[in-house]
């Protein structure tokens, strides 16, 4: 008779599903790709959408939780060093300098690690996204620009027992974080370092080309775009035309619901559990926001410190205002004409909140945004999915009725 090995761990017993086949979140789901793993066995824990576990996992991987006494940590987690910078050579291609590229490639140049998880893209579709464990600087490469697209990077685990990579450099966005986190332990590797992205409102496929059809004048030329400190979106287009849409011109009514559910109950746009954080939110128009969360992600950015141009945050504005009106006018799916919408454009670019400020407004704006959404459609989950440092930031304003 046949059985199981008790002396076996949950993911060594278990094998992995027929992709798809079930994914307990349900339409929470964010596809991190972990269900698609053996490490399915685990993800009851593990899924940012059944276990919201910020303390314990901050306390673990960097020492610390976050200190919501101290406003910087309250917004954008636990931090060494914050800091803003660009590449002084640029990376041709990339979708700003690529200092996230570059950081793979010197990871792997350098021997710190064996392998970097990175995403790729389908040879048939721009936006399809293909995560990959890369060997080489030229598949790094190969993955630079973002996918704004929901992503199962951690399907990749499957590839890890037998594969040789003892150290790895893990490149994704919160939800993947949280779920690669709570299963560290159980991988087989002897070190992991992880590089995070900030991340909101990704969309289905689908909903992706619902969002560039209704924004954007050539949808299938699109290379890559992203909603911006100037208060607009910029869109690259394979001719290298750059298009700009100011966010106040979107189609509310139509894309109001074409953000994921997962995306919608979210409130981890920085990145808590990444070693390194790299992204835009922070820094002024031009420039990258680095923060340091640990020793790792120190160790990370050494790699590329001498070639960055670096210099210190700043904040500047007051983004209270803006953001409780754009809590009332997304509420009633207000949609300005696009003469309005460049006027009010410019106007809030020219007043309104730069650097960390700019951040703490797109943190504030979502997180209201995402709570309230929670509240209205998962009543029944809602205040053990909304973590203690959002529910502050949440009660600093003045939310519509349920």
């Amino acid at each position: 008779m046949s059985g199981s090995n008790p002396s076996l761990l949950p993911h060594e017993r278990a094998r992995p599903l027929t992709k798809g086949s079930t994914y307990p979140a349900k339409e929470l789901c964010s596809q991190c790709g972990l269900c698609d793993s053996r490490w399915v066995a685990y993800v009851r824990n593990a899924c940012a959408f059944l276990n919201q576990q910020f303390d314990g996992m901050e306390a673990r991987v960097h020492g610390r939780s976050r200190d919501l006494n101290n406003e910087d940590e309250l917004y954008f987690g636990v931090q060494q060093r914050m800091l803003t910078a660009r590449l002084k050579a640029p990376l041709a291609g990339a979708q700003w300098t690529g200092i996230v590229s570059r950081l793979g490639v010197r990871a792997l140049e350098t021997g710190l690690v064996d392998a970097v998880l990175c995403v790729q893209q389908s040879e048939h579709d721009r936006f399809t996204p293909v995560p990959v464990l890369a060997r080489t600087p030229e598949q790094v490469l190969a993955a630079r620009v973002n996918k704004p697209t929901l992503s199962p990077n951690l399907e990749v685990l499957e590839q890890l027992p037998g594969s040789g990579i003892k150290r790895l450099l893990a490149i994704g966005v919160g939800c993947q974080i949280q779920a690669l986190r709570a299963v560290e332990a159980t991988l087989p590797l002897e070190q992991l370092y992880v590089l995070g992205l900030p991340c909101v409102d990704n969309v289905s496929r689908d909903g992706l080309q619902t969002f560039l059809e209704s924004t954007v004048s050539s949808p299938e030329t699109v290379v890559h775009y992203e909603f911006m400190q100037d208060f607009r979106i910029h869109f690259r287009h394979s001719d290298g035309r750059e298009e700009t849409v100011p966010f106040f011109g979107l189609d509310t009514p139509k894309l109001k619901d074409v953000f994921a559910p997962s995306c919608l109950s979210c409130f981890d746009y920085t990145n808590a559990g990444a070693d390194l954080v790299v992204g835009y939110m922070g820094a002024t128009f031009g420039r990258q926001w680095i923060t340091v969360r640990n020793d790792r992600g120190a160790q990370l950015l050494a790699l590329v410190e001498d070639e960055l141009d670096t210099a210190p945050v700043s904040s500047k504005g007051d983004r209270r205002a803006a953001v409780q009106q754009g809590i009332d006018a997304y509420d009633k799916a207000v949609r300005l004409p696009m003469w309005l919408a460049r006027l009010v454009g410019c106007v809030v670019n020219a007043v309104g909140p730069k650097g960390l400020e700019y951040g703490r407004f797109s943190i504030d704006s979502h997180f209201t945004r995402n709570a309230l959404w929670l509240r209205r459609h998962h009543p029944k989950i809602a205040e053990r999915q909304i973590p203690e440092f959002a529910r502050r930031i949440v009660a600093r304003y003045r939310l519509p009725a349920l």
